[in-house]
């Protein structure tokens, strides 16, 4: 039984989507702005560093990156020896 209302309510919003030139433009900009406000969430989960996976994540590029620099230092310094 409920699926018939959905069914209803679909075939409504279609009708009135493909009839009604400004009602398909809203559908369109509701749409964009739901696309919008997905990807500005989805940025802010995997970017934010309040995240504790993010923070992980950031903890452990920069941990890499002091190990090379470092081991770049001694190279360096072995050949300055040289």
């Amino acid at each position: 039984m409920g699926y018939y209302f959905f069914l209803i309510v679909f075939c409504t919003a279609a009708w009135c989507i493909a009839m009604d030139e400004s009602v398909a433009k809203a559908f369109i900009y509701v749409y964009d702005y739901a696309v919008v406000r997905f990807r500005k969430w989805k940025w802010w989960l995997l970017n934010n560093p309040k995240n504790p996976i993010v923070r992980y994540f950031i903890t452990r590029r920069s941990h890499k990156m002091a190990e090379e620099l470092l081991k770049q230092l001694k190279d360096h310094e072995s050949k300055e020896e040289s």
